[in-house]
This record gives C-alpha cells, structure tokens and sequence, in this order.
C-alpha cells in the first residue's frame, strides 16, 4: 500500500481533534462531566481510544477546550452576523449576549466548564482560549477603551461572574438583570444585541454544533483512522 503523504496524515489528524472536540461538547452537555468519560469521547468521535492521549493531556484539557472552541465561535458568530457592523456599542453588547446565551442555553456545559476552571490549574493555555480572549478584547478595543490590557481582564470578570451566577443548581440567577447591569455598565441600550425575549439566527440554543467543528468530509465507515504511531511521526 503507498504510504500516506505527510499532507494527508496532517489532515487527518485534525479532523480526529476536531471530531474530539465536537463530541466532548455534546456529550458533557448531555451527560455531565462525571457522567462523561475519554472512552465515551472516543466512541462518539469514531476515533482510536489511544489517540485521545495524543491531543490531549486529559479529560480537563480535552473539555475546556472544547467549550473553549464553541465560546469563541458562537462569539465569533453572533459579532459577524448580518447585518455586519463595526460599530463598538453594538459589538460590545452582542459579545455580552452570546456569552449569557451559552449559560442560559447549555447551562449544564457551562457549569462544569467554570468547575474545571476554578482547578488548581486553571486556564488551559490552548488556541482556542486564546482565540477567545483576541476576540474580547478587540471588543473593548471597539467599543472604546484606551487601555484594552487592562480593560479586557475586567470585561472577563464580569463576564465569568455573570455566567457563575446564572448556572449555580437551584439558585441560579435569571439572564435579565445580569444582562441589565452589564448594559449599565457599558452604556448599551437595551434593544442592542439579542434581547432575552428573541433569538438571533443561529443561536445558543441550537444542538448542533457541527458548524463550530471543522470536521471536513466524514470518514467512509470502512475507513481506517490514522494508527496511532502515524499520530506521533
């Protein structure tokens, strides 16, 4: 059999990682983090057990960031939905909307994914954190500031504490008042964004996520994923 170009292994592997990706949301989102185990990942991706550990250190890792890819594309969505603007209020308040949106949407995800960053670890230093936190902060950058450095950390603060108060179990706050304090503070009229009572095109809520993974074409059935010492040459 030729062997495969590095090219070709290239591709495949990134569309084992984004398959991981993909399944981790889903899974977490329906079962929990406990509930959810790498084999279960694995099964649900179609990917070789033994290649979860080549992408990813562990069960944390793999799952923020996997939550860290859908936060910035459903951010990276809502910003360049149409009609497209440039105009900072007007993206300040759709970055705020899109991240209330996931915790009122997928409150179970968003809730295991502030556990895992309350670790002793914390952050996990991945593209799609960093992806993420470029996108914030050239939302402060439009929307006004003079110092987005230290403007952004505030901006994710309060973003983070929003989001923590809305997915504690039982006593979960609901979306309006936070979404009203965090308008106040960044002078927003409340029509901007999405609203609590409309929903965008596309919005949190809706259960795929297969536009936020860059899967490519799916694997024949009788394909073979790529075995593992491909994975590591």
């Amino acid at each position: 059999m030729t062997p495969r170009s590095a090219s070709v292994n290239e591709e495949l592997r990134r569309r084992s990682r984004e398959r991981l990706l993909q399944a981790a949301v889903e899974l977490v989102n329906e079962r929990g983090y406990d509930a959810t185990t790498l084999a279960d990942i694995a099964d649900r991706a179609g990917s070789a057990r033994g290649l979860v550990s080549y992408y990813f250190p562990g069960k944390r890792q793999l799952v923020q960031s996997a939550v860290h890819r859908l936060m910035h594309r459903t951010l990276e969505e809502a910003l360049e939905r149409e009609p497209r603007t440039e105009e900072g209020r007007e993206r300040m308040a759709r970055a705020i909307d899109a991240i209330l949106g996931l915790a009122r949407d997928r409150t179970v995800l968003m809730r295991q994914h502030m556990a895992g960053l309350l670790d002793t670890e914390g952050f996990v230093q991945c593209p799609e954190q960093q992806r993420l936190a470029e996108l914030l902060r050239d939302t402060v950058a439009r929307h006004g500031s003079h110092d987005a450095g230290a403007d952004y950390p505030m901006l994710r603060a309060l973003l983070m504490g929003s989001v923590y108060a809305m997915v504690l179990p039982n006593v979960g706050m609901p979306i309006a008042p936070l979404r009203a304090e965090l308008f106040r503070r960044y002078r927003l009229g409340w029509e901007m964004g999405v609203p609590p009572d409309t929903e965008a095109p596309g919005g949190t809520c809706d259960a795929d996520v297969s536009r936020f993974f860059a899967t490519g074409a799916a694997r024949a059935p009788d394909a073979p994923e790529p075995p593992e010492d491909d994975a590591s040459s």
